[in-house]
């Protein structure tokens, strides 16, 4: 087996924001990274998540449980949640599944900033 074909990388942004940068491939094998980042992410009233999507290749549906998941905690804490940076691909499918009825969607990690 290869090595995890995923990145995952946070930061908090100068507005207070944290970002959560996904790169490669989010699939049943890469999730559990994912999910052991976004754990670590302490979600607060008025706290706005930016997760950006711009570097992610691939998304199987355990990836979207896994951001489904994360949208239900940020909801229970009050915390916005914003996706940003959605490749076309990407955004197909959240279009299919009715996610982008569900998810504040935004272009750029600035406007998901914006809001």
């Amino acid at each position: 087996m290869t090595a995890s074909l995923l990145t995952v990388a946070r930061h908090a942004h100068p507005s207070g924001a944290d970002v959560v940068k996904v790169g490669g491939e989010l699939d049943q094998h890469t999730s559990p990274h994912l999910t052991e980042v976004l754990d670590g992410v302490h979600l607060t009233p008025g706290t706005t998540l930016v997760v950006d999507l711009s570097g992610l290749m691939y998304c199987d549906s355990t990836g979207l449980t896994v951001l489904i998941g994360l949208y239900q905690r940020s909801e229970a804490a009050g915390a916005p949640l914003v996706l940003a940076g959605l490749e076309k691909e990407l955004l197909r499918i959240f279009r299919v599944t009715g996610l982008d009825e569900l998810f504040t969607l935004r272009a750029t990690v600035e406007e998901a900033l914006a809001l």
